[in-house]
């Protein structure tokens, strides 16, 4: 563990039961930061962090919910993300309004940390994935509201823009870090995803940046705070 871990705060997770969410929820408790977990499927949650973690239950489509999750939270970390066209999983549903809902509720209680997994190629309308509902254009909304509501009043965002998903532990690939969403292919480990989020939760350099990521090399990693030096 890195000397200058000193986050202690509680971190709320949403979309933990994701695939890449469980990553995040692992790389917490690897640096001991208490968790809570948001999740709408309260059995499932259960089935993977046990005891380990609190577990709020409720719907991402509702503030009220939300509100009593992020209560008492000092960071909250999205790893949310839709799963069909249409209804209460959809882009536009989950990816913008769920993600907007999250950070409006955060920020009213004195959440003082968001972070966000979104997605390499937003700012492109013209890109493939937005034929799935327009996904890459609702997460384009979603971290713009971020930004605008976590750069004031002593809150900070970190917003990860990863290429495609894939499954493996972390900390075993050197990563390419850019701004300004020019990269236009690559992969990278979810668990490295998460991994970036959790150590921007103590690192000042992280504070109130957006940017893409991706594989470069297999190249076994200390840590990811390095990758946080050449981002503008």
């Amino acid at each position: 563990m890195p000397e200058n871990t000193v986050y202690k705060g509680k971190v709320l997770v949403a979309g933990a039961t994701g695939r890449t969410g469980q990553w995040v929820v692992k790389r917490l408790q690897h640096y001991g930061i208490p968790v809570r977990v948001f999740s709408r499927e309260r059995e499932k949650a259960l089935r993977l962090f046990g005891e380990s973690v609190e577990i709020f239950t409720g719907k991402i489509q509702s503030s009220v919910d939300i509100a009593h999750a992020v209560k008492g939270c000092e960071a909250v970390i999205s790893a949310l993300g839709s799963s069909s066209v249409t209804g209460e999983s959809s882009p536009g549903d989950v990816d913008r309004d769920g993600v907007i809902r999250l950070a409006d509720e955060a920020a009213r209680v004195g959440v003082k940390k968001f972070g966000l997994v979104s997605s390499m190629a937003v700012t492109r309308w013209y890109h493939p994935l937005n034929l799935f509902a327009g996904v890459l254009l609702k997460k384009w909304e979603a971290e713009e509201h971020v930004r605008k509501v976590f750069s004031t009043g002593g809150r900070s965002y970190t917003i990860v823009r990863p290429g495609g998903l894939q499954d493996g532990e972390p900390l075993h690939h050197k990563l390419h870090v850019d701004v300004g969403d020019r990269l236009w292919s690559g992969w990278i480990n979810r668990s490295d995803v998460a991994e970036l989020l959790v150590e921007a939760l103590w690192l000042e350099k992280a504070k109130n940046k957006t940017f893409e990521v991706i594989n470069e090399s297999e190249e076994l990693q200390a840590s990811l705070e390095h990758c946080y030096d050449t981002i503008s």
